[in-house]
């Protein structure tokens, strides 16, 4: 699944580099490298850097007002088929959300755009 998942959120990041004429503030959406297998020392490294377990794939940072609630940003998790957050992205997710960030799980790039249309207005 995760090749999907990675062929689901390059689609999207196509869309929003497109769609950055329409909106600019497409253009500070951004991926987040958390996932994948790693060499060892490279993932040591990484983990060194900050890297965490869970957190979201890709982050907006663009503060709105959705009906009627005021949020930070938006933070996306991709997924692809049948396949579920795990207990470290639902406890990001929760986490996220308490600080005042829109967080969800999209099923595919068109999710996701439906989702950040909606945020972005």
């Amino acid at each position: 699944m995760k090749n999907l998942e990675h062929q689901e959120q390059v689609a999207l990041m196509r869309w929003a580099e497109y769609q950055a004429r329409n909106w600019p503030e497409l253009a500070l959406l951004f991926a987040i490298p958390n996932g994948g297998a790693r060499h060892p020392a490279v993932a040591g490294k990484l983990k060194a850097e900050g890297v965490k377990a869970g957190v979201p794939d890709l982050f907006l940072p663009v503060p709105r007002n959705v009906q009627g609630i005021a949020f930070n940003g938006l933070f996306i998790e991709m997924k692809a088929g049948r396949n579920k957050p795990t207990m470290a992205q639902i406890e990001w997710h929760v986490r996220l959300s308490q600080q005042g960030y829109r967080v969800a799980v999209c099923y595919g790039w068109e999710a996701a755009r439906n989702l950040i249309t909606e945020y972005l207005g």
